[in-house]
């Protein structure tokens, strides 16, 4: 059977935990479950929509579901990212652990590897990560196995997101000023674009928050619950979720390699998409997420002009 990925939309906020998750949870399952890493200093440090991290010790980050629709995600990448991880040549938040759910808590949950970077959006990539950025990603969309995780929201053909992205950018053009010409061009290209025949591995979701960076370097690559098989054109969005300077989007689409003007013009499309869904839910609760998606689209506009 295929493994499948949450198909929910993102909501208009920050959604609320289904479950309590604390210091004291965390060690319980430790000590019950990885007892040889109990001892390790404890100290949450993440929380996102979808899980909770807690660094553990120099080398450990524990990551753990904060809500149902987030469960699928974890079991995926506690399935394929090992697989992954050997052939790409970037560290990535593969498990070395894996929990089950026991002692109050109701949900798998993963150890992984703790690297130091900071997320790409408090400090993007130096313009010469372009060309580590497109290296990385020509490793990993290579043909995926059939038990591939589904996901029915990313690496499908656009057409099937086009309702609801017009409706979140018909509601930005009435509170903001980043929906402009450009973006909507960029989008009708996107549309009108031939879909993709060739289904690749995608992480998915390569927005800054993904990414991290340190010293100017990406050091990683983070949070791969989206994990699919699809349009490789969903991850090469992250050009534009990433780089800042135009020289920089140029000197990745040229080492990636690829002319075909159909896929350059979905990307710009998902690109659209990751800023238009970033912004209409961060104008709710969370600034940084609104200010990823003006940066998406102020490079798009740019790109477009």
């Amino acid at each position: 059977m295929t493994n499948f990925t949450p198909t929910y939309e993102m909501p208009p906020g920050s959604p609320p935990a289904e479950v309590d998750i604390d210091e004291a949870l965390v060690r319980r399952l430790l000590q019950s479950q990885h007892a040889d890493l109990a001892h390790l200093p404890l100290e949450r440090f993440e929380v996102g929509f979808d899980n909770e991290m807690f660094r553990l010790g120099d080398s450990y980050t524990v990551r753990l579901p904060r809500r149902a629709a987030a469960v699928p995600c974890i079991e995926n990448e506690q399935r394929c990212l090992p697989k992954l991880a050997s052939r790409l040549p970037l560290p990535i938040s593969a498990p070395v652990r894996v929990g089950v759910a026991d002692d109050g808590y109701p949900w798998p949950w993963s150890i992984v590897p703790w690297i130091e970077g900071k997320a790409a959006d408090l400090g993007y990539p130096s313009d010469d990560q372009a060309v580590v950025l497109a290296g990385f990603l020509k490793a990993l969309h290579q043909p995926a196995p059939a038990d591939a995780p589904a996901n029915r929201v990313r690496g499908i053909p656009l057409s099937t997101r086009a309702e609801n992205n017009e409706e979140r950018m018909a509601r930005l053009l009435e509170e903001t000023d980043d929906i402009n010409p450009q973006v909507y061009q960029a989008w009708a290209e996107a549309l009108a674009a031939p879909e993709d025949t060739n289904p690749t591995w995608l992480h998915g979701d390569m927005h800054a928050r993904n990414v991290l960076v340190n010293d100017g370097r990406i050091a990683a690559i983070i949070d791969w619950g989206d994990i699919t098989s699809g349009d490789r054109a969903t991850d090469l969005a992250s050009i534009w979720m990433l780089l800042e300077n135009q020289n920089a989007r140029e000197n990745a689409i040229k080492t990636y390699g690829n002319g075909d003007t159909a896929l350059w013009a979905r990307a710009k499309g998902w690109a659209v998409i990751f800023g238009v869904i970033l912004l209409d839910t961060g104008l709710v609760d969370n600034r940084r997420h609104a200010e990823m998606g003006r940066c998406i689209l102020e490079r798009l506009t740019e790109d477009m002009a």
